[in-house]
Parts: structure tokens; sequence; C-alpha cells
């Protein structure tokens, strides 16, 4: 896959992540009600928007440069454990960019990639922990089998959303071992678990700015 995008494409996925956020901020909280605190989709929608008017600020900046703007804005605003896993995923992936002024599906690849290696450093959560491991971990292989197939980016990134949202279902009928949800055993199965469907909107609006990039 040759094609190359730049700043531009990375402002209008966190831009439409942010969107995303806003729109489904009620459900998330709902879902969250039901095996967490009760605040993921406020948290998320509250941190997303001081990341996008920080976002807004730069000037010249590389993708790397802000993703790390938007992560770090994730940090600090943004309470409960969704604020590091998030924030520290998404600056790990403006780091591993570095200071390119463009990407392609590569790099994008070994960013995504660095954002799942730091949320289990974290957050120590595995595929069948009913966590947002288990939409992150598909969305990346899908991701990857679009790559390879030389499908282009929106191609690519259509099957890390579609794979991303078969991943959050699969978290229903799961028994959470990890986080608040694990502290209710079998009550928590039959819910869906609210990190694994924000990180499933983080991959459909990636698919979003990738069908809009010229």
């Amino acid at each position: 896959m040759d094609e190359r995008v730049g700043t531009a494409f990375v402002v209008a996925w966190m831009r439409e992540v942010a969107a995303r956020v806003h729109d489904q901020r009620d459900h998330l909280t709902q879902l969250d009600a039901a095996i967490g605190d009760a605040d993921h989709g406020i948290n998320m929608d509250r941190g997303f928007g001081v990341a996008m008017e920080r976002v807004q600020a730069l000037d010249g900046a590389t993708p790397g440069q802000v993703l790390e703007t938007v992560g770090t804005s994730l940090v600090l605003s943004v309470g409960g454990a969704a604020g590091p896993l998030y924030g520290s995923a998404i600056r790990s992936m403006g780091r591993s960019l570095g200071d390119v002024p463009d990407l392609d599906g590569e790099d994008l690849l070994v960013a995504l990639r660095s954002a799942l290696e730091e949320i289990q450093r974290l957050g120590t959560a595995h595929p069948g922990d009913k966590t947002m491991v288990d939409a992150f971990v598909p969305a990346i292989d899908g991701f990857e089998r679009g790559l390879r197939a030389s499908e282009g980016l929106p191609a690519a990134a259509a099957r890390a959303s579609a794979a991303a949202e078969e991943g959050a279902r699969a978290t229903i009928p799961m028994k959470a071992r990890k986080g608040r949800a694990s502290y209710l055993g079998p009550r928590s199965v039959g819910h869906e678990d609210p990190g694994a469907v924000s990180t499933a909107i983080v991959f459909r609006a990636l698919q979003t700015a990738a069908e809009a990039t010229p």
C-alpha cells in the first residue's frame, strides 16, 4: 500500500472519535452503569473535548505530535481507568511515529501495536478478560489482513472497524476478570464491556477518516 496520509488525516480521525464519543456518551455511560462506575461516557466525552481544543491550538504539528497532544490531554483530564489507558495508548502511538510528516498503513499498524502494548502493560489484560483489549486485538488483526491483501487504507480500516465491533459484542457472555467489573463475578456476564465499545468507536472513526481521505 503506497498511499500516505499526514496531519490532516490524524486530526480528522481524532475529531471523528470525539464526535462519536459525544454522540454515544449516554450509551457508554449506561453500559458502564451496569458493570462499572457509570462515568465512562461522561469522562471520555470531556477528555476528547479538551483534547480537540488543544489540537486546534497547534500550529504546524506532525501526526505524531497531534497524537501525543491528544494522549496527554486524556491522561490529564479523564478520570478512572479510561484516562491512563486511552491517553497512554494514544500518546504511545504518537511517539512511535516520531517526527515524520506523513505515514502509510505500515506506520499506522506499528503505531496501533504500540498502543495495544501500552494498554496491556498498564492494565495487564488479555483477550477474554472482558476489556477494551477484546476489541483492540481483533481490530489490529483485521487491519493487518487488509494491508497484507493490498486493499488500501480505507478497506483495511473497514476490516479493523468490523472486527472491533465484533470483538466488543463478544464481551457480552464473558465474565470480567479485570477492573471494577471483575468484582461482580458472574453478574458481569450478559453486559457489553464499555471499554470495548469505545474502542470500536475509535476504529469506526478511523474508517470514516480513511474513507474521506482524497
